[in-house]
C-alpha cells in the first residue's frame, strides 16, 4: 500500500490535526495515537476436501475509557492489520461522537468468503471466537458484522461463545438475527441514520432534497438503503450508482425496485436498462447535489478532489476521503459530513440491541427509528457547533468533540 494511503497513518494524522487545533494534552495524545492492545491469531481450518488451511485473524482493542469496546469483524482477502487498527480508532471516535457508552475495537480475518463453502465459513467463524473469546464479552468487547460478514455469521459466533462460557450471553455480539436477540431496525440503520444526517445538512446549506440529484458509490447494504430511502423520504433522484463491477448513470433517475430485480438476476448493477455505463471515477466527478461514497477507503484523494462537483458529500463508507482531499474540498466550499458521524447509525442501533439484550426488554421498530433520529440529529448539530466554535470544517469538528470526550474520560480515570 502506498504510504500516504496507509489507513492507520491517515487515522493518526487526523487525530494529530485535531489535537493541535484543540490544544490536547500531549499525554492524552500519546495514549490515543496507538491501540490499547492487538491480537493476531492463526486459525487452522479443516476444509471440505480434508486439507487444512491456516487463516490469519486480528482483533484490535483501541480504547475503553468510555465503556466496553465495540467494533465489527471483517472477512476480506486484502485485510491488513493497519486497516483494522485504523477502523478501531475510528470506532473509538464514532462511539464517542454518538455519545454512547462504548470504546472502539475492530476485527478481521484474511480470507475470501466467496471461495468458502457454508460449512467452511461456519468453522472459520467458530474458530475465530475460540481464539479471541477471553478478550470479548458484553462488558469487555462487543463485535458486530462488517464487510462480508452478516447476521448468520454473528449467530454462529454467539453460539460458539455461549458454548465456551457455558451460559447465555446474547449481549456479546450485535447484528444478530432477530431469532436470537437481534434488534428491529438494525439492517437499515446505517443507511437510515445517514439520511437523518443528510436531512439536517441539507437544511444547513439550503438544499431542497426533493429536487436534488444524488450519486452513490457502492451498492451493498448501506448503499442500497441510501438509494431506497433517498427516494422514499425525500423524493430525490438517484442518478448514478456503482458496485465492484462498474457504475451506471441515468440523469432521469434510477428506479430502486427495478434495479434490485436486475441485481438479483445478474449479480450486479451494470448493464441495467436505460442507464449509461460509466467508471467509478466518473461517478465521483458527476455534477450532482449530493455525493455518497458508500464503498471502501481512499476514494476521494488529492488527485481527484479538485474535480468533485457535488454540493455536499455524505460519507457512508469508512475513510473514503483522504486528509489532503479534505483540505481541497474545504477550500472549494464543499461540506463533507464525515464517516464517523454519517455512518454511525449502525453502531447506534447496535448499542440499542445490546441495551435490549442486557435488559431482556425489546422495542418496536418505531421506537428504534425515533431514538436513532434523535441521536443522529443531536450528533450532527453538536458536530457543526464544535466546528463553528473552532472555525474549522465538519470532520475536524467531529474529531475535536469525540476526542475531547474520550480524553475527558481518560483524565478522570487517572490515565494521565
Amino acid at each position: 500500500m502506498v504510504e500516504e494511503l496507509n489507513p492507520f497513518k491517515i487515522a493518526q494524522s487526523q487525530l494529530d490535526a485535531a489535537a493541535k487545533i484543540m490544544n490536547l494534552d500531549p499525554h492524552a495524545l500519546a495514549i490515543l495515537r496507538e491501540p490499547k492492545e492487538i491480537m493476531e491469531v492463526r486459525l487452522p481450518i479443516i476444509m471440505d476436501d480434508g486439507n487444512v488451511q491456516v487463516f490469519k485473524g486480528f482483533r484490535v482493542h483501541y480504547n475503553n475509557a468510555r465503556g466496553p469496546m465495540k467494533g465489527g469483524i471483517r472477512f476480506h482477502p486484502q485485510e491488513t492489520l493497519d486497516t483494522v487498527k485504523a477502523l478501531a480508532a475510528w470506532m473509538t471516535w464514532k462511539t464517542s461522537l454518538a455519545d454512547i457508552p462504548y470504546g472502539g475495537a475492530k476485527g478481521g480475518i484474511i480470507c475470501d468468503p466467496e471461495k468458502l463453502s457454508k460449512n467452511e465459513l461456519q468453522r472459520l467463524s467458530r474458530e475465530y471466537i475460540r481464539a479471541i473469546y477471553k478478550f470479548m464479552g458484553p462488558d469487555i468487547d462487543i463485535p458486530a458484522p462488517d464487510v462480508f460478514t452478516n447476521p448468520q455469521i454473528m449467530a454462529w459466533m454467539v453460539d460458539e461463545y455461549e458454548r465456551i462460557v457455558g451460559h447465555s450471553a446474547q449481549g456479546v455480539i450485535t447484528g444478530k438475527p432477530l431469532e436470537i436477540g437481534g434488534s428491529l431496525g438494525r439492517t437499515e440503520a446505517t443507511g437510515l441514520g445517514g439520511m437523518y444526517v443528510l436531512r439536517e445538512a441539507a437544511k444547513e446549506i439550503g438544499l431542497d432534497l426533493s429536487k436534488s440529484k444524488i450519486a452513490i458509490q457502492g451498492h451493498g447494504n448501506v448503499g442500497q438503503y441510501a438509494h431506497k430511502l433517498a427516494i422514499e423520504l425525500f423524493g430525490a433522484k438517484v442518478v448514478a450508482v456503482s458496485d465492484v463491477y462498474g457504475a451506471i448513470y441515468n440523469e432521469d433517475g434510477i428506479d430502486y425496485n427495478e434495479l434490485m430485480k436486475h441485481k438479483e438476476k445478474t449479480g450486479s448493477v451494470i448493464k441495467f436498462d436505460g442507464c449509461k455505463s460509466i467508471s467509478n471515477e466518473e461517478l465521483l466527478e458527476l455534477k450532482v447535489d449530493v455525493l455518497i461514497p458508500a464503498a471502501v477507503e481512499n476514494q476521494i484523494t488529492g488527485k481527484n478532489a479538485d474535480k468533485i462537483k457535488a454540493k455536499l458529500i455524505l460519507e457512508l463508507a469508512n475513510g473514503p476521503t483522504t486528509p489532503d482531499a479534505d483540505l481541497i474540498l474545504h477550500r472549494k466550499g464543499i461540506p463533507v459530513i464525515p464517516d464517523f458521524l454519517a455512518n454511525s447509525g449502525g453502531v447506534i442501533v447496535s448499542y440499542f440491541e445490546w441495551v435490549q439484550n442486557i435488559n431482556g426488554f425489546y422495542w418496536d421498530l418505531e421506537q428504534v427509528h425515533e431514538r436513532l433520529d434523535k441521536n443522529m440529529t443531536q450528533s450532527y448539530h453538536d458536530t457543526i457547533e464544535t466546528a463553528k466554535k473552532y472555525n474549522t470544517y465538519p470532520r475536524m469538528g467531529a474529531y475535536i468533540l469525540a476526542i475531547d470526550r474520550v480524553a475527558g474520560a481518560m483524565k478522570v480515570r487517572g490515565w494521565y
